[in-house]
């Protein structure tokens, strides 16, 4: 009786271990990884990692300073506030007036460029001095964050009908 209770037990134990190995393998496939990165300048960059055989959770544990968005058995979406400026504006960014005097970010000169980065509030250009709309749209060089968050708050007192509230 005494083996028989054994026999059942150890029984129990391998097929209790089985149909959690089992449950491992397969939940561990192939795993598309999004990381998003979001930057001061309202710029999301996005990076794709194949990582094979991984399940959710070490994928969490992996990017654990990292946000989920969205997690499947096949993909996970992580995000990630970045305190500085995009390396699109930091390699070639300028500030300056778009369309109807909207301060915008561009890459390259505004002058010279339709690529707009970010449109962020319309400039009522009447109330700024000659010299502030002609570097607005000339472009001010911008390279790093202190110079980004320094111009988004100037500007942010001639925004058109509204009150400034500051970028830190």
């Amino acid at each position: 009786m005494k083996r028989t209770i054994h026999q059942i037990i150890i029984v129990c134990t391998i097929s209790s271990f089985l149909v959690s190995l089992a449950g491992v393998v397969e939940a561990k496939r192939p795993m598309t990884i999004f990381l998003e990165r979001t930057y001061v300048d309202g710029v999301i960059s996005q990076e794709v990692v194949n990582s094979p055989y991984m399940t959710k959770e070490e994928v969490v544990n992996a990017y654990s300073t990292w946000r989920v968005i969205k997690a499947s058995n096949e993909e996970v979406v992580l995000r990630k506030a970045v305190d500085d400026i995009s390396p699109m504006l930091k390699e070639n960014g300028y500030v300056g007036l778009s369309v109807n005097g909207v301060l915008s970010t561009f890459e390259g000169k505004p002058v010279n460029s339709t690529n707009i980065i970010q449109s962020f509030f319309q400039i009522d250009v009447e109330k700024l001095e000659s010299y502030q709309e002609e570097r607005l749209k000339d472009g001010i060089r911008v390279q790093t964050k202190d110079d980004y968050v320094s111009l988004m708050n100037f500007y942010k007192m001639y925004e058109l009908n509204s009150r400034p509230t500051f970028i830190k």
